[in-house]
Parts: structure tokens; sequence; C-alpha cells
């Protein structure tokens, strides 16, 4: 299996390996109450990155966001790889992952696929054929990929994930 490394925590100045920064965006930005934090640390001798939070359908609202531009500017060509893998550990809760391309132009618009970030560590393989288009016509195109987010969405609950490593994978 080749893979490409997206992020493994480990830089000092928080840039990812491809140089851009996480941030965490939640449903505020739309008037949502969901509310959450996220931190770099160290969980079981590994660098990873936390979000932490509660998730609220108050006011229109429902998600948390750990979002990463995949490029400084333009997109990142991923159509020689199968999909993203990424190591986690949570609570148990199921999350998404999405992925924007730049053939969309809404916030609202994404290609999303679910995983569980059960409380041991494992590593999640998402295949990009897995990604549903949510509020948009077209397919999902990896070869014109802007950035991903890992989301707690669509339901009210306490979300609670630690990653501590993303990348790309192919069979």
């Amino acid at each position: 299996m080749r893979e490409r490394l997206i992020d493994d925590f480990g830089a000092a100045d928080g840039r990812s390996c491809l140089g851009t920064r996480w941030r965490l965006v939640a449903d505020q930005v739309m008037g949502g109450r969901s509310q959450g934090a996220h931190w770099y640390g160290e969980a079981d001798g590994r660098r990873v990155l936390c979000m932490r939070g509660t998730v609220s359908l108050a006011e229109g609202g429902g998600f948390l966001q750990l979002l990463l531009p995949l490029a400084e500017s333009g997109t990142l060509d991923a159509g020689d790889f199968t999909g993203v893998w990424l190591r986690v550990r949570g609570n148990g809760e199921d999350y998404n992952l999405h992925l924007k391309s730049d053939a969309l132009h809404h916030p609202w618009q994404s290609y999303r696929v679910g995983f569980t970030a059960s409380p041991a560590w494992h590593t999640c393989h998402l295949p990009f054929a897995a990604f549903r288009p949510h509020r948009v016509d077209r397919p999902l195109d990896p070869r014109r990929l802007t950035r991903l987010g890992v989301v707690a969405i669509g339901r009210a609950f306490e979300a609670e994930l630690c990653l501590d490593a993303i990348g790309l994978y192919r069979d």
C-alpha cells in the first residue's frame, strides 16, 4: 500500500505536512449553539490533535469541525490514491470525514463518509468511492481537493476524538 502523509501532528509550529493549519469551526458561524475546542498534545506516547465539545441542534445548528486546507492555494491532486486514512480514538461516537473540491461553491456542499471513533486507537480507511455528495449533483473528483474536515454532525451529542495521523492511501 502506498501512502502520502497529510499530518502526523509532529510540527512544532502546528503546520500540517502540507504546510497548512488546522482550525475548529462550529455552527456558530451560522447562528448555531454548538461549542468546542481543539488542541495539540500527547496521548499514549503519540502527538495528537484533539477535539472536544457539545454538538447542539438549537438555532438550526448541529456541527463541530476540525478543518484543514489541503493546499495553501489551489488544489491537491489525490487522483493517484484510493482514499483517505486516519488513525483515531474517541468516545465511541460516529463522526464524518468531509472533503471539498474546487467544484463546490457553497459552504453547505461537501462529499461525506462516516466512521466511528472507538475508545481504542484504530486506523480507518475511507475510499473515495464511499464519499457521498451532499447538496451537490456532481461526483467527487479527487484530483481537485481543496480541504478536509473531521466533523461531529447531525445530532445532539458530546464529541470527543483525537487523531494521531491522517493521509492518503492507494491499494
